[in-house]
């Protein structure tokens, strides 16, 4: 597949990310699928390192994201391993892709003396294909010899398949005069919606906070933040998010959750934002904000029904202010609303109110708005209390153009 233009939503340029004491990267070319590009990482974790996880919810997961569910819950003092590979996903591949886990685990555990229960797999790419794990094991040597804590950009190209930009994100936070750090990396542009929403994320931080409490902050924190993103409304076979914790600031955070997690908070909703404006052609970047719902869950119902809509998020594409598909979509979710205590606003433009389009509302101020690169589609139910906010893109020819042609 030829290189893509890079997404008009892109940050300026990768951020600059901490060193995390604990964690070392290393990249190599396997020839997986890509060649001349890096497209397998490794990142070695300190004994004392704890590991959450969450995974998607598929029927049809891949072979790794099954055998880091059985392994996630595991407590160990042993340091970890997480090996990634991009151009093969490892998926539907039945018994040969469960010996492809086995054989990487192994290999890995051979080469670094971590016990193979700690090394957890990852695998991104196209799906139904084996996995040629040999080319990955005959660069693990390779891998662990290069290892070194500043590798954390390069493994954020090594993970990489449609994207077209690397995605980092970061933070620091000061608890009793001592610096904490958390630095993270992401992959994904299409197949992506909520359960979790092809993602790949892994962030690392120094902190000091017990497996058990970890899990808990991570599981809260992708509801409202990898969970709240669609590009196409398709839950991926192989989406993974591991959240390392090297413990070698020795600053316990256990008493401090709150500032730590605001902080890991930060981190994954701005990859989450970054998954979205790689969407596979996306030329717009959409905030679907749903209030006065009679419930959270009917909010997040209204509100997915309205990001994942093709006919909203073309009309999208085309700067459209095709308001009527906002109703349309609503009134499908199967969500409670009423016709005429519905309010819609496009950011702060009064579109509509009470059943019916707005006085104050012209075509041209909708027309204006939509020629904007981020937007925010507002919609009030008048029903209670319960809101709730998802991010999505636009749908372009670019994004059949790019799934049309992704296994050639």
């Amino acid at each position: 597949m030829a290189d893509l233009p890079v997404s008009p939503l892109a940050p300026a340029s990768f951020p600059s990310l901490p060193v995390i004491k604990g964690a070392r990267f290393a990249t190599a070319e396997a020839g997986v699928k890509y060649q001349r590009r890096t497209d397998v990482m490794l990142a070695v974790l300190d004994p004392g390192s704890a590991i959450a996880g969450v995974f998607t919810k598929s029927a049809t997961r891949s072979s790794n994201v099954l055998d880091c569910q059985t392994k996630i819950g595991i407590d160990s003092d042993d340091g970890a391993a997480i090996i990634v590979n991009s151009g093969n996903s490892n998926a539907f591949t039945g018994r040969a892709g469960d010996q492809s886990v086995q054989e990487i685990c192994q290999a890995v555990s051979s080469v670094t003396g971590l016990p193979a229960e700690r090394v957890f797999t990852s695998s991104t790419g196209v799906i139904g294909e084996r996995l040629p794990h040999d080319r990955i094991n005959a660069k693990i040597d390779e891998l662990n010899a290069n290892l070194h804590t500043g590798g954390m950009p390069d493994a954020a190209k090594a993970i990489m398949t449609t994207d077209t930009f690397a995605k980092g994100s970061a933070a620091e936070i000061d608890i009793d005069g001592k610096t904490i750090r958390i630095a993270g990396i992401a992959k994904g542009s299409g197949m992506v919606a909520p359960d979790m929403a092809t993602m790949l994320v892994y962030i690392f931080t120094d902190a000091k906070i017990a497996r058990p409490e970890l899990q808990a902050l991570l599981s809260d924190l992708t509801e409202v933040t990898f969970n709240a993103i669609t590009v196409d409304s398709d839950t991926s076979t192989s989406d993974t998010l591991l959240l390392a914790a090297t413990g070698a600031s020795n600053v316990d955070v256990s008493s401090q959750s709150g500032a730590f997690k605001t902080a890991l908070h930060s981190v994954m909703l701005d990859l989450a934002h970054q998954v979205v404006r790689d969407g596979e052609g996306a030329t717009k970047f959409v905030e679907v904000n749903v209030t006065g719902a009679a419930s959270d869950a009917d909010a997040r119902t209204h509100a997915l029904a309205i990001a994942n809509s093709p006919l909203v998020k073309t009309a999208i594409a085309g700067e459209d202010p095709n308001w009527g598909r906002i109703v349309m979509a609503i009134g499908k979710s199967g969500a409670a609303a009423d016709r005429d205590l519905l309010t819609i606003r496009f950011g702060s433009i009064l579109v509509a109110e009470n059943g019916w389009v707005a006085d104050s509302y012209t075509e041209e101020d909708g027309s204006a708005y939509m020629k904007n690169q981020e937007l925010t589609i507002g919609v009030d139910l008048g029903l209670g209390e319960g809101a709730s906010k998802v991010w999505t893109c636009d749908l372009t020819h670019q994004y059949i153009t790019i799934n049309a042609d992704y296994r050639s």
